[in-house]
């Protein structure tokens, strides 16, 4: 955890779901160290100031979809009961548990006796430590035969969030973990960038990037800041017509690459 000042953060790493329905769960695959030294200083793009404004925390449209709609009502209720935050922080739990498949189809399959749903959920939200008001939330999905709609739910009651919150939602992927400060680091040149009141990190691993980050922000996610070291070398093999360069490298030397690149000016 890391604060900004006057800026508050909340990171959050993508870690594998608890393991009381299923341990089919994948971890990161190390990478092979064939490669240990430094590597060519990268062109680096600087976090530029942009002013913006934005529609604060005065309510919120209701969303057309049903998705939308039970989203809406759980996050103003949320909001009614003082609890937005933990409440946001029992839906990241829940869209962790529900991103296994093994899990999402027990809940969908129509042939499994809705009690035997409402115990497993109570299993869950008591070894989660989620709230009351988010487990009964999900047992009225069940009731009501729409928990198919909660990776939708999900989706959506981050978007009324950050709405209600004036947060700025940037999804850091890199290779290695990156430390708090870092991700602080990035935090304010997202919010230089948009004007955000609030921060909010998610992290990703993908060891595809070789080295470096990509940062995604935005309505959806559709503006990226790709740092990564695939990136430069995708563009040095289009530049030299060298076709798909491939290159292994330790562990060590992506952490270092990694964090001198956020060494902004």
């Amino acid at each position: 955890m890391a604060a900004l000042q006057q800026t508050p953060i909340t990171f959050q790493s993508r870690s594998p779901p608890s393991r009381q329905i299923t341990s089919r769960f994948q971890s990161h695959i190390p990478l092979k160290i064939s490669f240990s030294g430094g590597f060519p200083s990268l062109k680096l793009p600087k976090f530029a100031g942009k002013s913006r404004s934005r529609g604060g925390a005065a309510g919120t449209k209701m969303a057309e979809s049903p998705a939308g709609s039970y989203a809406t009502a759980l996050a103003d209720s949320a909001k009614a009961n003082g609890t937005l935050e933990k409440t946001t922080d029992d839906l990241d739990k829940v869209a962790k548990i529900f991103a296994d498949k093994q899990v999402y189809d027990f809940f969908v399959n129509p042939t499994i006796d809705i009690e035997k749903k409402r115990k497993v959920i109570d299993e869950v939200a008591s070894s989660s430590k989620i709230q009351p008001q988010t487990e009964n939330f999900l047992n009225i999905l069940i009731d009501m035969k729409r928990i198919e709609l909660i990776k939708e739910i999900v989706k959506e009651y981050e978007i009324v969030y950050n709405k209600l919150t004036d947060t700025e939602l940037a999804i850091v992927t890199s290779v290695v973990k990156l430390e708090s400060q870092h991700l602080a680091q990035i935090a304010k040149g997202v919010q230089k960038l948009t004007g955000a009141k609030n921060v909010r990190i998610k992290t990703e691993l993908d060891p595809s990037l070789v080295a470096g980050f990509t940062i995604r922000y935005g309505n959806s996610a559709s503006k990226l800041i790709d740092m990564s070291v695939k990136k430069q070398l995708e563009e040095i093999a289009t530049q030299l017509d060298l076709g798909d360069i491939q290159l292994a490298i330790s562990r060590e030397a992506c952490y270092k690459i990694t964090t001198d690149l956020l060494k902004f000016r």
